[in-house]
């Protein structure tokens, strides 16, 4: 196996288990409706999530840990993923709160960067920006 291999392989773990996260955020709920399939079939599409690998994270519990980017422009932007299956429905939920707090402490932010985070990019989503915008705000 050659080292792209290597780098590929764990690209796509990463990947997989991102997208995972984002499974268990949109059927947090209890099932998963049209708006929220349709992101997570984008961002099937967009992580190279194998239609096989997309059946066994919809039927299994979430078994992949979370891999957290080295950066910090790469860690908002998979919070901005997330934020965009939860407002997928209009509105976040108790329960989308807490996974997505847990997530973003499993990406590498103390918790109340974390909270700081979460509020201001629930304050943002109601608003429905692009993700330039986004980052841009959580900078300031």
């Amino acid at each position: 196996m050659s080292f792209v291999d290597l780098y590929s392989s764990g690209t796509h773990r990463r990947n997989l288990a991102h997208f995972a996260a984002i499974a268990t955020l949109a059927a947090v709920d209890g099932e998963i409706n049209p708006e929220e399939r349709e992101l997570l079939d984008r961002f099937a599409n967009k992580l190279d999530i194998t239609e096989e690998e997309y059946k066994e994270v919809m039927k299994s519990e979430n078994k992949y840990p979370i891999n957290p980017p080295t950066s910090s422009e790469e860690r908002l932007e998979r919070l901005y993923d997330l934020f965009k299956i939860i407002f997928a429905d209009a509105y976040i939920e108790e329960e989308e709160h807490s996974l997505i707090t847990k997530y973003a402490i499993g990406l590498g932010y103390k918790s109340s960067d974390a909270e700081t985070i979460i509020k201001k990019s629930i304050d943002i989503f109601s608003g429905r920006i692009a993700y330039e915008d986004y980052l841009y705000l959580l900078k300031r």
